[in-house]
């Protein structure tokens, strides 16, 4: 997984997520792990900043370590999209939905349509609100015209889980403490969504 600048040599799937005590950060990995697990494909890791009630509060041009933030160049060169945020109440987090409000250019543009996406979430209780968090980032997705994909239960994992793992996408309960430490099932589920989105993007051929 990479942090630098696209390789035109290889097929790269943008995983972006953004994390706030590491849970949503170790899936985003994984997930990465899955797509560059196939051939001709690789991973870039990007995150978004945070924002804040102060208007005069900000971040830095860029994350003194990690992975960088997103840009909509990496929109533009990606072929394909990995989505994760933690759970706020049953929905995406603020950062990554400030994210999308701004992308309005790249709606105009059609610049994501008809490339493939998946999400991933994580949240601190088995009832958190991991299925609506997953489809309220489905639907600026759906808006941009990407071609979702879950996880099916062909995954066995999938049917045998007691943590995380949907077929609307990876997740990890982290648990009161924010517990960042995947499960077996967890780590098993992400990583297969990240090479079923990779496989996929290798049978429609890139962008």
């Amino acid at each position: 997984m990479s942090y630098g600048r696209y390789n035109s040599a290889m097929q790269e799937i943008l995983v972006l997520f953004y994390s706030h005590r590491g849970s949503v950060r170790a899936l985003a990995q994984q997930v990465a792990r899955g797509i560059e697990s196939v051939p001709g494909t690789s991973a870039r890791l990007r995150t978004v900043p945070r924002v804040s009630t102060i208007c005069e509060a900000t971040d830095a041009d860029q994350p003194t370590n990690g992975a960088p933030y997103v840009e909509a160049a990496d929109l533009e060169a990606c072929v394909g999209l990995a989505l994760g945020s933690p759970t706020r109440f049953g929905n995406m987090a603020a950062p990554m939905k400030y994210f999308w409000d701004g992308t309005v250019r790249e709606w105009q543009n059609g610049t994501l349509i008809g490339k493939p996406a998946a999400v991933f979430t994580s949240t601190a209780s088995m009832h958190g609100g991991q299925e609506t968090t997953l489809i309220s980032m489905m639907m600026p997705l759906l808006h941009h015209g990407m071609l979702l994909m879950g996880i099916p239960f062909s995954e066995a994992n999938l049917s045998t889980t007691h943590s995380g793992g949907t077929p609307y996408g990876a997740s990890h309960v982290a648990g009161a403490n924010g517990d960042p430490m995947l499960t077996d099932e967890e780590r098993q589920l992400a990583f297969a969504l990240g090479r079923r989105l990779a496989e996929t993007v290798q049978k429609l051929g890139g962008q």
